[in-house]
């Protein structure tokens, strides 16, 4: 993998776009994090997301999709399934609650995630697996329906920029004279987002662009025809996202279950992540004819749609209390709860969202 790098740096004279670099560690064919064989997911993996860590999560969600399925029909479409608990999770509870949806679509680019979707999704009884189907594009028709993404949009590629007199200009990856990969400041400047001032940052001040975000946001909306889009993950509203406080930016690596804030070391091997402008999300979704119809924290998202029902409904002590500990990890401001949002974008549904029904951020946006 670092050879790879290292020739693009190279054939780019001497260094590349930090975004270049993540879309090389993450996507590299047979190369980078998400396209090689390492588990990546739960205890033996390197982090783990919502669904890995309970069923709570997916319970929850799919009660948000039995209502919008109740008024729009369709079907479910996943971007980037993880190892598959997530559809396997809300597949069992819309059983349970006698509202499958038609098909269960996923989007998957890696190969190695989707080989372990499909082990995970083969264990389900065959009337829920035979709704499942991979995907190697777009639907070639907008569905009617429900799109999910989560923890996806963290991992699409960002721009690094480090303010110097009020200029944001762009980070890159060189090579230093040891072959080590380091990063550099280049001549170029970026354009921040609407109502963020460079003069108002800290000499020095590093932070993260998405640019991907709009055209990522424009493919998901021209898949949905009716129906909600529904996406989770780590990340706020502009203002707070870009404060003046936060002046080493968002950027963290998992490896081993263990966050740190150096790319440049297990290249191929570590996740590279930062957090989400959840305000560029609305307005490119605005700009792709979509309503933003709810954004607030994780935690009340899962409250509004029963988490606590779910935990006290568990008949045995022993797995109640273990569900208890899940909860509290999928709720609390100081794990998982405040720092994971969930955004609510939807075409042509009119049907108030219980998800959204104890919190309503949106004039954060």
């Amino acid at each position: 993998m670092l050879d790879l790098v290292r020739a693009r740096i190279a054939a780019a004279g001497g260094a590349l776009p930090f975004a270049d670099f993540m879309a090389l560690a993450l996507y590299a064919p047979g190369l980078g994090y998400y396209s090689a064989g390492a588990r990546k997911f739960g205890a033996g993996g390197d982090f783990t997301t919502a669904p890995e860590l309970s069923p709570l999560f997916g319970r929850c969600l799919a009660r948000q999709c039995r209502e919008v399925l109740a008024v729009t029909g369709g079907a479910i479409l996943e971007f980037g399934a993880g190892t598959g608990a997530l559809a396997a999770t809300v597949l069992a509870a819309l059983a349970d609650m006698r509202a499958l949806p038609e098909r269960y679509l996923i989007l998957e680019v890696s190969a190695d995630l989707r080989s372990r979707q499909q082990m995970r999704i083969a264990q389900l009884p065959t009337a829920l697996a035979g709704r499942v189907e991979w995907l190697d594009r777009l639907p070639d028709e907008p569905l009617a329906g429900v799109v999910l993404a989560n923890e996806v949009l963290d991992a699409l590629p960002c721009e690094r920029f480090v303010v110097r007199g009020g200029e944001a200009y762009r980070l890159g990856v060189a090579v230093d004279a040891r072959g080590a990969l380091e990063a550099v400041e280049l001549a170029t400047t970026l354009a921040l987002p609407a109502g963020i001032d460079g003069a108002a940052l800290p000499e020095g001040y590093q932070g993260e662009l998405r640019p991907s975000i709009a055209p990522w946001i424009g493919s998901a909306a021209a898949a949905l025809g009716h129906g909600l889009l529904l996406a989770c993950d780590y990340g706020d509203a502009r203002a707070p996202l870009y404060h003046a406080d936060r002046i080493d930016g968002t950027l963290l690596c998992h490896f081993r279950h263990r966050a740190h804030g150096n790319p440049f070391i297990h290249v191929g091997l570590q996740d590279i992540t930062a957090w989400v402008d959840f305000t560029a999300v609305a307005e490119a979704a605005s700009a792709a004819g979509l309503e933003v119809a709810g954004f607030a924290t994780q935690a009340a998202l899962l409250l509004a749609l029963g988490i606590e029902r779910d935990v006290a409904a568990v008949p045995d002590e022993r797995t109640r209390y273990a569900r208890a500990t899940e909860a509290r990890l999928l709720l609390l401001p100081t794990a998982m709860g405040e720092s994971f949002k969930a955004i609510a974008l939807t075409r042509g549904l009119d049907a108030a969202l219980s998800g959204f029904s104890l919190q309503d951020l949106r004039h954060r946006l």
